[in-house]
C-alpha cells in the first residue's frame, strides 16, 4: 500500500469585524470589490490574516490596454476612494512636456489619449499625482517595520531593503485594491521568515575603488539578479559609505534581471548589521555563497552592451528616476566644457518633486543650456519619446539597458555617468578602459 504524505495544513484566513464589514459592502460597492481581490490573494497565498498598510504605491498607471482603464473606472463608478496615502508610478505621458511623446502611428495615438485617461482615472480615486517610479525620494517615506503595499519592482526592493519597511510584490489591480481597503495579505515579505537572507554574495575580491564608482552598482545588481533569481541575497564587502543612489541602482537592476524584491548589504542596510542578523543565527552554515570578481562585472557590462562600434544617437539617464544628488552631479559635469554634440539627444528622467528642487537650485537651466531634455511623469524605455531614428543609446542604468532593446528596438551601451557625459559631448561612444580595471 502506497502512503501519500499529508500536505501541511494551510491556515484559514481570519478577518476582523471591520474587514468582514468591508467585504459585505457596508463601506460601499467599490470597497467590497477591492476587498474581494485582497481576500482572494490572501487565500491563494495562504495568509492567516490581513495587515493594515500605511501607504500604497500604484504601478498600474502605464497604459497596456483597455482592461486597465476599465478596472479603475469601475472602482470609481462604485464609489471607491483610497483610504491610505497613495502615490502613483510613471504613466504613459509626460504631462508637463506632452509634445515629447511621439504621435506618429495609431498605437502612439492610443498611448497618448488612453494613457492620459488612465492617469486621470487614478487621480480620480484620490491618489497623489506623483508620477514617479522612485516614491522613496518623496518627503514622506515609510519607516522601518511599517507594512505598506507598494508596486513597481525597484520601489519594492528599495522599501524592503534600504528603508526596512515591509511590502510584498504587488502588481496591477492588487496595488489599488490594497489602497482602497487599507489592507494586504500577511504573507511573503510582510513576514519575518521571508526576509531572511538566502544566499551570500561575497564582493570582497572586487577592489574598493571599483565598488565606490557609480558603474559597479547597476552591473552588480544585474549580475546578482541573474545569479539568485527571486531569492534574498546578502552582500558582503560593500563599503560602509555605499550611498542610497548606489543601492537604488543595484536594487533596480537586480529586480529586473532576477526578480529580487529584497536584499541585505552587511553593515549598510538596516536589517543586516551582521551576516548572522541577515540570515538568522542558525542559517550561516547552510546558506550558499557566491563569490564575485571584477572580471564578472566586466563580463556583465559586455552582456548588457548590445551595440558595437562608436555610433551614438541618444543618452538616457534616470531609470529609476534621478535623485536630486544625481541631478546635481550631472549638472556639475556639464557646467564647464562643451555642450552635447549635435545629433545626440540626452534625456534625464526625474519625478516632479525632484524637478521642483532642481529648478530651485538653478540646475535645470544648466542642464538645458548643455542640451539635456528633462523628462517627467514617465520613462524613456516604456513611452515613445526617443527619436524614431535612434539606433544606439547609452545609459548608466542596468534596468534601462535590460528593457530598452526589446521595448524600443535599439542597441544599448552601458557606461558610468562620466562616460555618458564624455560620449554625449564627443558624439560617439567613449569608454574608460580603467573604469573596471
Amino acid at each position: 500500500m502506497t502512503h501519500i504524505a499529508a500536505r501541511p495544513a494551510v491556515p484559514r484566513l481570519r478577518l476582523t469585524p471591520a474587514e468582514h464589514s468591508m467585504l459585505r459592502g457596508d463601506a460601499g460597492a467599490g470597497v467590497a470589490m477591492a476587498m474581494r481581490v485582497v481576500v482572494g490573494l490572501a487565500e491563494v497565498r495562504g495568509a492567516p490574516r490581513l495587515v493594515e498598510v500605511t501607504s500604497a504605491h500604484i504601478d498600474g498607471c502605464l497604459y497596456h490596454g483597455q482592461v486597465g482603464l476599465d478596472f479603475v473606472r469601475r472602482l470609481h463608478e462604485l464609489g471607491a476612494r483610497v483610504r491610505v496615502p497613495t502615490t502613483l508610478n510613471v504613466g504613459s505621458m509626460d504631462l508637463l512636456h506632452p509634445d515629447l511623446v511621439r504621435d506618429e502611428t495609431p498605437e502612439h495615438h492610443e498611448v497618448r489619449t488612453q494613457g492620459r485617461a488612465l492617469m486621470d482615472a487614478y487621480v480620480g480615486l484620490g491618489a497623489s499625482p506623483t508620477w514617479t517610479c522612485a516614491p522613496y525620494l518623496l518627503d514622506a517615506r515609510p519607516r522601518r517595520g511599517e507594512h505598506i503595499a507598494w508596486a513597481e519592482s525597484n520601489a519594492i526592493a528599495f522599501a524592503n531593503s534600504v528603508l526596512g519597511a515591509r511590502t510584498d510584490r504587488y502588481g496591477d489591480f492588487l496595488d489599488i485594491c490594497a489602497a482602497v481597503t487599507g489592507r494586504a495579505p500577511y504573507a511573503g515579505l510582510h513576514t519575518d521568515a521571508a526576509r531572511r537572507g538566502q544566499v551570500i554574495v561575497d564582493c570582497r575580491a572586487i577592489p574598493p575603488r571599483v565598488l565606490a564608482g557609480d558603474l559597479a552598482a547597476p552591473l552588480l545588481g544585474y549580475l546578482v539578479g541573474t545569479q539568485v533569481g527571486s531569492r534574498v541575497p546578502v552582500l558582503v564587502g560593500l563599503p560602509s559609505t555605499t550611498t542610497e543612489d548606489q543601492l537604488k541602482a543595484f536594487g533596480a537592476a537586480a529586480a529586473s534581471s532576477g526578480g529580487v524584491a529584497m536584499f541585505h548589504v552587511v553593515g549598510v542596510t538596516p536589517e543586516a548589521p551582521t551576516v548572522e542578523a541577515a540570515v538568522g543565527p542558525d542559517g550561516t552554515d547552510e546558506v550558499e555563497t557566491i563569490t564575485l570578481t571584477t572580471a564578472d562585472l566586466r563580463a556583465t557590462r559586455a552582456e548588457l552592451t548590445t551595440a558595437r562600434g562608436e555610433r551614438l544617437d541618444a543618452v538616457s539617464i534616470g531609470t529609476p528616476h534621478a535623485s536630486i544628488s544625481e541631478v546635481a552631479l550631472l549638472a556639475a559635469q556639464l557646467e564647464d566644457g562643451p555642450a552635447v554634440a549635435p545629433g545626440v539627444a540626452v534625456y534625464l528622467s526625474m519625478g516632479r518633486s525632484v524637478l521642483a528642487e532642481a529648478e530651485r537650485r538653478g540646475l535645470v537651466a544648466t542642464l538645458e543650456a548643455a542640451g539635456v531634455q528633462i523628462v517627467v511623469d514617465t520613462c524613456t524605455y516604456v513611452t515613445p519619446i526617443l527619436r524614431g531614428d535612434v539606433r544606439v543609446a547609452m545609459t548608466n542604468s542596468g534596468k534601462w539597458a535590460h528593457y530598452a532593446p526589446a521595448n524600443l528596438g535599439v542597441d544599448v551601451v552601458v557606461g558610468s555617468l562620466a562616460e555618458c557625459v564624455t560620449s554625449a559631448r564627443a558624439g560617439r561612444v567613449v569608454l574608460d578602459p580603467e573604469m573596471l580595471g
